[in-house]
């Protein structure tokens, strides 16, 4: 699989319904990519069965709040200066770069760094979709250590975390995130090509961009975008299960920017009869819950897009009267497991109720 410049427009709005509003603004990521492109032809992309046992891949991501990245545009330097901390830890070069989630600029940047540095990218990820802490990636599930973990910004800061605990890593840098202004890259989770055969949420790149092309393209020929973007999800293993949520206008919203994530609710009427929807955010939609019942709740994706183009649409998109259309499905098995509910699951994000998959809560 290669990505060209071709591609980029489709990539990042995939890879912005995948980040169920968070990863960051896939704009930004997109010109990023673009811009590693003029200098070579195409990304590379590697499947995981193409890794070797030893090969040693190293996940970049960004770290902070959303709302954040639309004014402090981040660059090259970040990312490099981090994967270049870590190697020097590890004493070895890094073989491949592989996205920690396939949300938004998350998703983008780890294949517009590899570009830029002539190095591959892995057709995967650790979640199949976006989440706000550092733990909750399926690595962490199967006892992948995400440090040593070095984190950089654009001052040519460079911070090295050492633990043996991945929940106290998150802890250790998300406070790090303010003096650094509110944003910094990350490469963490270094792992050999067998680690990743075992862990990582496969062929996630190619997912994005196939979730894109469907959209663009039924926008293009004129035909409803929401309906091919269904048929295509329909097609896929893991995120079959989908469908509309609501329809409807935002008539209240409250986002903060607070330790380090974008924080709040989007309100939702539905035009017909008035009744609303709450969708719950931190970083990622969270939960969409309507007349005391939940429709979709983590991890499942909840992804709001414009009701005309299914645009979607980040949590620092959000605008009062939007008009828009909330899609919800599933995820891969990995993600709905008992551990992984432990770690991601609603509780883990202060909701008193369990998991309902949404096939179950139509």
């Amino acid at each position: 699989m290669r990505i060209d410049m071709a591609d980029t427009h489709d990539f990042a709005r995939g890879a912005a319904f995948l980040g169920t509003g968070g990863g960051g603004d896939p704009y930004i990521g997109r010109l990023l990519l673009q811009q590693a492109l003029r200098k070579s032809p195409a990304a590379r992309v590697l499947s995981v069965d193409e890794l070797d046992d030893d090969a040693l891949v190293v996940p970049i991501a960004g770290m902070g709040a959303p709302t954040v990245i639309v004014e402090k545009i981040v660059g090259f330097g970040e990312g490099e200066r981090a994967l270049r901390a870590l190697e020097r830890r590890l004493g070895r070069k890094a073989t491949a770069i592989m996205s920690a989630e396939i949300g938004g600029l998350n998703a983008l940047y780890p294949v517009a760094i590899a570009t830029h540095l002539g190095l591959p990218v892995v057709d995967a990820d650790g979640m199949g979709r976006a989440f706000p802490e550092l733990q909750m990636v399926s690595f962490n599930i199967f006892g992948q250590s995400s440090a040593p973990m070095a984190m950089a910004d654009e001052h040519g800061d460079v911070v090295l975390i050492e633990s043996d605990n991945n929940l106290r890593v998150e802890r250790l840098a998300r406070p790090l995130i303010v003096p650094m202004g509110g944003l910094c890259m990350l490469a963490l989770y270094p792992m050999s090509g067998r680690a990743v055969k075992q862990c990582a949420i496969r062929d996630t790149l190619s997912l994005a961009l196939g979730i894109g092309r469907a959209i663009g393209n039924a926008r293009a020929e004129q035909r409803d975008p929401f309906e091919s973007l269904f048929a295509h999800l329909r097609t896929t293993e893991y995120y079959r299960h989908c469908r509309l949520l609501f329809d409807g206008k935002i008539v209240d919203l409250k986002r903060e920017t607070l330790r380090g994530w974008a924080i709040g609710h989007a309100i939702i009427e539905r035009f017909a009869d008035g009744q609303r929807l709450e969708v719950t955010f931190r970083n990622e939609y969270l939960r969409a819950r309507s007349d005391g019942r939940t429709l979709a709740i983590v991890p499942d994706l909840i992804s709001i897009l414009d009701r005309e183009t299914a645009e979607p649409i980040t949590t620092e998109g959000l605008k009062y009267g939007q008009r828009v259309r909330v899609v919800g499905a599933s995820v891969p098995p990995i993600m709905r497991s008992e551990r992984a509910l432990e770690v991601w699951g609603p509780r883990a994000f202060g909701f008193d109720e369990p998991f309902v998959a949404i096939e179950e809560s139509a």
